[in-house]
């Protein structure tokens, strides 16, 4: 019977896992799967030895907060793999947990497989030597990495994206409006803060106020606007309802239309006139659906100004990098204020020949990363699986 180790270390990880173990599990039926894994990947029956969110942090002074913990743990993890021997281990995303890890057990004999190149390519460019001495192959997702690896020495294969495979190229926006019962004659912008507790923290009050700036451009302009919050776990849930209560609190009379839903972040975007973004997987996402986004982030000042002298690219969004320019607009740290996005959104939403322009480059892309992902993951994978033939 054929063991895998896998860990996945957050809400985008475990979603690549799924459908990874998915592709697995077509081939081999009674395979084993443990290690790290999400509430999609447990649904496929992999056994999750510590919870996700405990790897679900971002920016330099959280992880510091958390340092103790999380060493503690990737060496308790380590101890349970090399118990366990799996036939390979498979590290999805998280790179600094995951190549500790996987330096470890491909000194003690185990393949390791690391699945989704880290942003080399954006910045800290030096990781790549690391990371040659911990994996026994790579498994991109972009068409512009596999150069960089193979300059080098190390085995890599370009396999697309899961998303572009799993998501239409032309969603049915009228359909996911009438199941989400929406009134049909409002703009609806769908609100992502992000994943992790950190970025929700960070970006809740952020997206609220600029839901109040952005309601305001439009019932001066006559239109209704319906708001819809995706968020992927309670915690995160509770955090932007806390921050909601009190903003209504602080504002009584705010009236705004805001659905805050457990889960379902494709059926909002799907849904969506357009889209405010938490920079990461997210904008992917959107630029899939083919949605006019505004992309924002916010971090520690500290963290932000050590991640800021180590970019490679002007761009942090994956819509940009993947265009090779500014597609979509970025509002980051100092220049993630209300009214700014609210504005931005306004003006995105009113320039029509610019939407069509947008909606071709989103096909482009998504034609681009198409490529049958978990299949191509899977055929690699089974290589190093003693039922491979």
């Amino acid at each position: 019977m054929a063991k895998i180790a896998m860990v996945a270390g957050e809400a985008s990880g475990d979603l690549l896992g799924y459908h990874l173990i998915q592709e697995l599990k077509s081939l081999h039926p009674d395979i084993q799967i443990f290690g790290i894994a999400g509430p999609k990947m447990m649904s496929l029956g992999a056994k999750s030895l510590y919870p996700i969110e405990r790897l679900s942090v971002r920016g330099y002074l959280e992880v510091l907060r958390h340092l103790w913990g999380l060493l503690k743990l990737r060496k308790e993890l380590l101890k349970q793999i090399l118990i366990q021997k799996p036939d390979v281990f498979i590290g999805i995303d998280a790179p600094d947990f995951n190549f500790w890890l996987e330096k470890k057990l491909k000194a003690k004999g185990i393949a390791t497989i690391h699945y989704v190149s880290p942003s080399i390519w954006a910045w800290r460019k030096n990781r790549i030597h690391n990371i040659k001495r911990a994996v026994s192959h790579i498994l991109a997702l972009f068409p512009f990495e596999p150069p960089l690896y193979q300059q080098i020495g190390v085995p890599v294969t370009y396999i697309g994206h899961p998303l572009a495979d799993a998501l239409p190229m032309e969603p049915d926006v009228p359909q996911m409006r009438e199941k989400l019962k929406l009134k049909k004659n409002s703009v609806v912008i769908a609100l992502l803060p992000g994943s992790r507790q950190s970025e929700v923290i960070f970006h809740a009050e952020l997206m609220l106020e600029t839901a109040i700036s952005f309601e305001r451009l439009m019932r001066e302009n006559g239109n209704t606007v319906q708001f819809l919050v995706p968020l992927v776990t309670r915690e995160t849930r509770d955090i932007f309802q806390n921050a909601w209560h009190q903003l209504l609190t602080q504002k009584p009379d705010i009236d705004i239309d805001m659905q805050i839903m457990f889960g379902h972040a494709h059926e909002a975007m799907i849904a969506a006139d357009a889209i405010v973004v938490a920079s990461g997987t997210a904008t992917l996402e959107a630029a899939l659906l083919k949605k006019p986004m505004v992309i924002t982030y916010k971090m520690s000042n500290m963290s932000w100004q050590l991640l800021k002298r180590m970019r490679l690219q002007p761009y942090v969004g994956l819509p940009n990098i993947l265009a090779g320019e500014f597609i979509v607009p970025e509002l980051l740290q100092k220049d993630a204020n209300p009214e700014q996005i609210a504005q931005t959104l306004y003006n995105l939403l009113a320039d029509k020949t610019g939407l069509a322009v947008l909606r071709e480059k989103y096909r482009a892309i998504h034609t681009q990363l198409k490529q049958n992902s978990a299949q191509k993951a899977a055929a690699v994978i089974r290589q190093f699986l003693p039922t491979a033939s």
